[in-house]
C-alpha cells in the first residue's frame, strides 16, 4: 500500500534587531534544497517578526495545509546548539516586536493554559539526532524566550493541540554554516516525523481492542 502524501510546513523569521539577515530563514531555505523524505511535501514560509501577523498567519497555515506537523525555526543570539524547544509560554510578552507593538495582555491566548507542550518527545528527538554523527549539537529547551519564538510556538501548539515543534538555530557563522544547519534541520524534521508516527501507531492499536 502506498503511503499517503504528507504535507510538513516549516516557517523561520524574518530580519530584526541585529539580526540583519536571520539565520532562521537562511536555515530553512537551505532544508528546502535538500527536501525531506519522498512521501513529504515540503512548505516554507518566511514569518516577519510581527505578533499581529502570527496570530494570523499560523491558523491560515493550518487550514491551507492540514499539515501532519509544522515546525517553526527562529534565531537565538545566545544559542551555540541547535535547540529542540519543548513547550511554548502563554503569558510574559513585553519585548516590543518590528512594528513597535507588543501584545496589551501580553499573552498568546487569554485564558489559555500557561505552557502547551509539544507532543513530540525532544528528548527522544535530540538522542537520534545526536547518534547520527552530524557534525552539529542538539541540545533541549523549556524556555523558548517569551518572544516571537516562543509567541509563535505557543499559538501554534494551542492551534494544533501539540503537533508542532520549534528549533532554535545560532547565529550564522557563530558556528554553524547554513549547509550545517539545514542538513541539521532535515535530520531533525525526519526524526520528528518518525517520532510521530510511532506514537500515532501506537495509540492507533489501542483504539482498534
Amino acid at each position: 500500500m502506498e503511503k499517503p502524501r504528507r504535507a510538513v510546513v516549516v516557517t523561520g523569521f524574518g530580519p530584526f534587531g541585529e539580526h540583519a539577515v536571520n539565520a532562521s530563514w537562511i536555515a530553512v531555505q537551505e532544508l528546502e534544497k535538500l527536501g525531506l523524505r519522498d512521501d513529504v511535501d515540503l512548505h516554507v514560509y518566511e514569518v516577519p517578526v510581527e505578533y499581529q501577523t502570527v496570530q494570523r498567519l499560523i491558523p491560515a497555515l493550518w487550514k491551507k495545509h492540514s499539515p501532519q506537523l509544522v515546525v517553526h525555526v527562529g534565531v537565538s543570539g545566545m544559542a551555540t546548539t541547535v535547540t529542540l524547544e519543548k513547550c511554548g509560554h502563554n503569558v510574559g510578552y513585553k519585548g516590543l516586536d518590528n512594528c513597535r507593538f507588543c501584545p496589551g495582555s501580553q499573552c498568546c491566548v487569554e485564558g489559555g493554559p500557561e505552557c502547551i507542550d509539544s507532543i513530540i518527545d525532544m528528548d527522544t528527538v535530540c538522542k537520534r539526532v545526536s547518534a547520527l554523527g552530524l557534525d552539529v549539537t542538539v541540545t533541549i529547551s523549556k524556555d523558548a524566550g517569551r518572544y516571537l519564538c516562543d509567541f509563535t510556538y505557543y499559538t501554534s501548539l494551542y492551534q494544533s493541540r501539540g503537533r508542532s515543534a520549534f528549533v532554535h538555530v545560532p547565529p550564522l557563522g557563530k558556528p554553524y554554516t547554513a549547509e550545517q544547519l539545514g542538513r541539521a534541520l532535515q535530520a531533525i524534521i525526519e526524526e520528528m516525523l518518525d517520532v510521530l508516527e510511532h506514537s500515532e501507531d501506537k495509540i492507533n492499536c489501542q483504539h482498534e481492542h
